[in-house]
């Protein structure tokens, strides 16, 4: 963010589109949840109802495709965005390129469309919200109406709006790194957000490496840097996206180059670029390492990979905590769950 979301001044409200998704994925995870254990106890059904239903308020309250006023998609630019009330009621997006439009993909899931004909009580409520709330219902209509692979899908970006997502994620002048996709979109570079609230200037540039501002703990930053958790996210989101679409929805990518890929290929893609982190380039290095040349060159210490809080945007190099093993360690699943292909293409060590 340009600012301190926590310490917004007087009199402002903002409308998060992160915040908000988390929320929608959350209820997604208990609606999941609540179907596992009414395999054992249909009494659980009824809550799987009540998160099924939290998960379609959610989704109109930030993307519905009847009260656009209020919704956090921007139809001009084709990015979620944060929205911020000021005091005399004026709305205005808070156009911000940066991940916080991504997290709308997160917490999605496919079904096949007769998955809920083993829970007959959760099924008929189902049904009676679909035939009472179509207003709702017009938002997530994937929910209900089986894709070109005959599944469902649990989600609130519509096929149309994933498509404008990943022009911008897929850009390499924008989220596309040779390493997975920043935090910030490159464009902030030339051209930096800023903001003028309550007599205060805020900014957001594009920054690749170490935070330049203390505002988010110091040398921790989100403003431009390759995080694996998130990455990791956007790789999960993509392959169900694909169970969903198949080969029906393909995209550039990178943008711009006329290749075309379907969406699981393109988590594909998203995998194998941020595993150049830790395998050795054309060089012999791992831009893990950055410049060191004791990791970079000694035999003794060229295979210790550590396992960095995030990286350079446009280096790779490792940033932050060295031993993040909670989340960079992400890298391995990533790498097991890489076609055999890619993975034989990558260098063996």
């Amino acid at each position: 963010s340009a600012f301190d979301r926590d310490r917004l001044p007087p009199g402002y409200m903002l409308g998060q589109a992160d915040g908000t998704s988390w929320m929608a994925a959350f209820a997604k995870s208990m609606f999941s949840t609540a179907l596992l254990l009414a395999e054992q106890n249909s009494a659980y059904e009824d809550l799987a109802s009540k998160f099924w239903e939290h998960f379609i308020y959610i989704a109109n309250a930030m993307n519905s495709v009847v009260s656009t006023e209020d919704s956090l998609w921007d139809a001009k630019d084709g990015f979620f965005y944060d929205h911020l009330t000021h005091p005399d009621g004026k709305r205005e997006a808070v156009r911000a390129r940066t991940m916080v439009g991504f997290v709308p993909l997160f917490g999605v899931s496919t079904v096949d469309a007769h998955a809920f004909d083993r829970f007959p009580g959760f099924k008929r409520r189902r049904q009676w919200f679909i035939d009472h709330r179509p207003d709702l219902m017009q938002s997530v209509q994937p929910m209900v109406s089986p894709g070109p692979t005959g599944k469902l899908i649990l989600g609130m970006v519509r096929e149309d709006q994933l498509r404008r997502m990943l022009a911008y994620m897929l850009d390499e002048n924008e989220f596309l790194s040779p390493y997975g996709i920043r935090a910030v979109s490159k464009y902030h570079q030339a051209h930096p957000l800023i903001l003028h609230l309550n007599g205060e200037v805020h900014r957001l540039d594009y920054e690749p490496g170490e935070s330049r501002t203390d505002l988010f703990g110091g040398n921790s930053n989100w403003r431009g840097p390759i995080w694996m958790p998130v990455n990791f996210l956007i790789i999960l989101a993509l392959k169900q996206f694909h169970d969903y679409y198949g080969d029906s929805l393909k995209v550039e990518c990178p943008t711009g180059s006329g290749n075309l890929m379907n969406l699981s290929q393109v988590a594909d893609e998203l995998a194998l670029r941020v595993g150049r982190i830790f395998r050795r380039d054309a060089h012999g290095k791992r831009p893990v390492f950055g410049d060191c040349d004791l990791f970079n060159s000694k035999s003794d210490w060229r295979d210790l990979i550590p396992f960095h809080e995030y990286f350079h945007g446009d280096t790779g190099r490792g940033c932050g905590a060295s031993h993040q093993t909670g989340w960079t360690g992400l890298i391995a699943q990533l790498l097991i769950g890489m076609p055999e292909t890619l993975r034989s293409s990558m260098d063996p060590d």
